[in-house]
């Protein structure tokens, strides 16, 4: 593990606390440690605190359902069959649909395996909408 900078004037429990603060105004993982870098002077939580942000709060019970990169995926991927419905015709943006769904599908596998989602759960382009809203 890398040694904690001394020029970081925040403790572990207070970066814990405003990481929890952060949480509860609806910012994601990778914006809240954006936040931390730039308004905090925090240049990497795990440095500071030993544990990932979505770590922490896992801790705090406070995790998210689905991990925050898949859930990017399939927003893009709803919001591109949507783009489709008004413009059939759009073949690049139907093989961009095709690449994003193999992305999607590829890291439901990972995510399946590593017991960060249940065995058996699918994407499915119908419900991805409705998990997105």
């Amino acid at each position: 593990m890398a040694i904690k900078p001394e020029w970081i004037e925040y403790s572990k429990e207070e970066i814990e606390e405003i990481i929890l603060k952060l949480t509860k105004e609806g910012n994601s993982t990778s914006k809240i440690g954006i936040i931390l870098r730039d308004q905090y002077g925090v240049p990497d939580v795990k440095l500071v605190t030993g544990k990932k942000i979505t770590k922490i709060l896992a801790d705090h019970g406070q995790e998210l359902k689905y991990p925050e990169d898949l859930m990017n995926l399939i927003r893009r991927a709803v919001n591109i069959r949507d783009h489709l419905e008004e413009n059939p015709k759009d073949l690049h943006t139907r093989r961009g649909l095709r690449i994003i769904e193999s992305k999607i599908r590829r890291l439901v596998k990972y995510y399946v395996k590593e017991g960060v989602l249940p065995e058996g759960w699918r994407y499915d382009p119908k419900s991805a909408a409705l998990i997105v809203k």
